[in-house]
């Protein structure tokens, strides 16, 4: 007798295998289209390219003359892409002249000396002018003129960049260069504070010494290679005789030196263990060490987990033809797409009709209102030019029309508001008729009313925070966005979205890094995406998906998919409105990224951007395709609906697919208790194409599922029904 087993679409999550009756209960790389479930579009990379950090944001504008533009912010640079090629248009500071370059060994270490004081961090990006190297070094001028160096290690008047080939033996002294810094933007992940707050009285010191480990550290409480007390590092020259150190998102306390080495240490110290152990975390070889001796709270060690810092973040928006870049907790800079050279200019503070010199300096999100044209800062200073006055919930607008206006005066429509629910503003978008405005506890709207106040804000909701500054979005008038206990819409009201996936997405997300979360809108499938790192990860490693247009009666938790393929992961994304099909960079903090040149880059890893909806894997900057790997499984159903008392044997399936590309392979498994883990069938997996019409198998238990998958390049599918041929077969195991 063939019975017809119906799914309806969507996956959940918060029922069992068995109580989720009729639904999906897990799936990778697939979507839902008309209720069938089917393998994703592929994406191609659309460059030779690869970018070096992490991605965090993207904004893709037309120019009047109709030239395209995406806009890239990453941890270390300002990137437009144009045309198929990258180009750095990151803002620099001032020039610091009269550097003195020397190398004291045969390493590839190169230390760079200031007159005073040059407020350089480890990690800051800075490029070299009017380089004379030291006599007997080994290496031209050329090797340092005109390139990108990453500063390795800090003190007062010091610094040290790593050369990437190694000098001559012995000292080497009386050089000179001219050093341009690039604006520093953050780290790539969001970590710990440690202390009760950031800068001097607590929390990281600026300039704090540096250098990196020479071995590997275990997630142990042993030394370098998992044994004693010792860390060998490459330096320890500038460290304290007894201290503590930062590795990672690990403390380390020590009594004592060696040459080059710390020893008597204490791993995970402060809180900072491997979650769940006393253990230390594990660290590669090459990793920064840097000097925590002198950071704390207030003078005094305390958990790392009281303070979190976020990582580097970007606002990016246009006013007209003009590209408006705010770091967040920093500064605002214009490039301008409407010049000749530019491709070769730099965003600026400056730039020739669009200066932002009047702005404020600290600010945390900026956006550009619609119509009006006010440049628009959210969680800033209430002194310009002052940051230390930056009130995270503080709003300031500029005059309509003039992105430097900013003093409030009868004749124009500059001004201010403080919002109030809320500790920080964290995101903020323009939606259909309202400025969206984020809190991490409230949502309010911001609207144009005309003179005397220029806008009205009026909060619409509160409980309903955002989680991170990109983890909203809004299409056709109504947003969506993730918040820190659940998923929220609002279309003038603020609505909980019902979540099939709930509890397997808030159990596991690492919150404390919400600033990294990820959201994208798909509008050729009706899908908003939101990717975000769980508990223990750095980065994102996992997506959930919300198909805003296919839902029906039948689903009353909503339609939702998971996904947790590593390719599939994302740190940014543009829907296909400039461009026509989305845009979307993936990271890999283990690979080094070709452009900008860096030299000598030591962990900043690689971002790669993507084309979506195109072809059916993954085709990489070299050319090379990785597959694209996809499966969907069912709930685990009685072989005869409510009689699940009753052992049946199933002799043959049907499969039925709408499209099917290649191979497709299915996986029938079975239990005879719902608490059982399942067992694949003898005969499991099947492979399946266009040609095939049945399946014979042999199968015998009370429940059973099906998984549906490709394993092969050039695979796609659609799902459609699946019936089996099943007979009663006795009540005892």
């Amino acid at each position: 007798m063939l019975t017809k087993i119906k799914f309806a679409p969507g996956i959940d999550k918060q029922d069992t295998a068995v109580g989720a009756e009729g639904r999906w209960v897990d799936s990778d790389n697939v979507r839902f289209r008309y209720g069938l479930p089917e393998k994703v579009g592929g994406w191609q990379s659309l460059l030779n390219d690869s970018i070096v950090g992490v991605a965090r944001k993207q904004h893709a504008f037309v120019d009047k003359e109709g030239n395209r533009y995406v806009a890239i912010g990453t941890d270390k640079f300002l990137l437009i892409y144009f045309e198929g090629q990258l180009h750095d248009v990151t803002p620099v500071k001032a020039t610091i002249g009269s550097v003195t370059m020397s190398a004291t060994d045969a390493s590839q270490q190169v230390s760079l000396t200031f007159s005073s004081a040059h407020n350089l961090q480890s990690g800051d990006i800075i490029l070299l002018d009017n380089v004379t190297v030291p006599a007997g070094i080994g290496l031209t001028n050329s090797a340092f003129e005109d390139k990108l160096f990453q500063v390795t290690r800090v003190t007062s008047n010091l610094i040290a960049i790593i050369t990437g080939t190694q000098t001559t033996t012995g000292a080497a002294t009386g050089g000179a260069c001219d050093i341009i810094p690039y604006e520093p933007v953050g780290p790539a992940a969001q970590s710990y504070g440690y202390g009760f707050g950031i800068g001097q009285y607590g929390g990281t010191v600026q300039g704090s010494v540096t250098t990196t480990l020479n071995g590997a550290l275990l997630a142990d409480t042993n030394g370098t290679g998992g044994s004693g007390s010792v860390i060998n590092v490459t330096s320890n020259s500038g460290f304290p005789t007894a201290g503590t150190i930062a590795v990672q998102n690990e403390l380390i306390t020590y009594t004592g030196k060696g040459t080059n080495t710390l020893t008597g240490i204490t791993r995970g110290a402060f809180g900072t263990a491997t979650t769940g152990t006393s253990n230390g975390q594990a660290h590669s070889s090459g990793e920064i060490v840097t000097n925590a001796t002198e950071w704390g709270g207030w003078g005094d060690a305390v958990d790392a987990g009281t303070i979190t810092l976020e990582p580097g973040l970007w606002s990016l928006s246009n006013f007209g033809d003009v590209l408006v870049a705010t770091i967040a907790n920093g500064k605002t800079f214009t490039w301008n797409s409407d010049i000749t050279a530019r491709l070769t200019t730099r965003a600026s503070t400056t730039t020739s009709g669009f200066s932002t010199t009047n702005n404020p300096t600290a600010t945390r999100v900026t956006l550009i209102s619609p119509t009006t044209r006010h440049l628009i800062h959210l969680g800033t200073e209430t002194t310009i030019g002052t940051a230390s006055t930056q009130d995270d919930m503080f709003i300031r607008f500029s005059e309509d029309e003039n992105i430097n206006g900013y003093t409030p005066q009868a004749t124009n429509t500059a001004g201010t508001q403080r919002i109030q629910d809320g500790t920080k503003i964290m995101g903020a978008l323009v939606a259909k008729e309202n400025i969206l405005i984020w809190t991490d506890n409230a949502l309010y709207t911001m609207k144009f009313v005309g003179a005397p106040f220029t806008f009205g804000f009026e909060q619409v909701g509160t409980n309903c925070g955002l989680i991170g500054k990109n983890a909203a979005i809004e299409i056709d008038g109504v947003a969506y966005w993730m918040g820190n206990n659940g998923f929220f819409s609002f279309d003038g009201t603020v609505n909980t979205l019902p979540c099939s996936v709930e509890d397997y997405i808030y159990d596991d997300i690492d919150t404390t890094k919400g600033q990294q979360v990820c959201a994208g809108i798909n509008n050729l499938f009706t899908e908003v995406t939101w990717w975000y790192p769980t508990s223990g990860s750095d980065f994102n490693n996992r997506y959930v998906v919300y198909n805003y247009g296919q839902n029906n009666a039948q689903l009353p938790m909503g339609n939702w998919y998971t996904g947790t393929n590593t390719n599939s992961i994302r740190t940014t994304w543009v829907d296909s409105l400039v461009y026509p099909r989305p845009y979307a960079t993936a990271y890999n903090s283990s690979n080094d990224g070709s452009f900008p040149e860096v030299i000598g880059q030591d962990g900043l890893g690689q971002t790669v951007l993507f084309e979506h909806e195109t072809g059916t894997d993954q085709v990489n900057p070299n050319g090379s395709v990785t597959t694209l790997t996809s499966f969907i499984q069912s709930f685990s159903f009685s072989l005869q609906p409510d009689q699940a008392e009753v052992f049946l044997a199933m002799r043959r399936f049907l499969p039925n697919f709408k499209v099917l590309n290649g191979n497709n392979q299915i996986t029938l498994s079975i239990k005879d208790y719902p608490s059982q883990d399942d067992i694949e069938t003898s005969l499991s997996p099947f492979i399946i194409n266009s040609s095939t019409l049945k399946v014979d198998t042999r199968a015998r238990g009370r429940y059973a599922n099906i998984k549906i998958e490709n394993t092969g390049v050039g695979e796609s599918w659609r799902f459609g029904t699946f019936q089996v041929d099943i007979q009663p077969d006795g009540r005892r195991g």
